[in-house]
């Protein structure tokens, strides 16, 4: 998540950190958590570039591009 994050032009300026919160084998699921510094109140930032579909996307694409 790291790399990911700290490599894309759209979020890498912002991106701080990535957590794993808990980790379950049996079903192979992750919690993590992400850290971004994000500008002063700027008019759409939050709700575009912070949307959490738009942030899920971007580790979307990277898994695509991925394959």
């Amino acid at each position: 998540l790291t790399e990911v994050y700290s490599s894309s032009p759209a979020l890498g300026r912002y991106f701080r950190s990535a957590h794993v919160l808990s980790f379950s084998n049996e079903n192979s699921t992750v919690n993590y958590q992400l850290l971004f510094s994000v500008p002063p109140s700027t008019e759409g930032f939050m709700e575009n570039s912070m949307n959490p579909d738009f942030i899920r996307n971007i580790l979307r694409q990277n898994i695509y591009d991925e394959d």
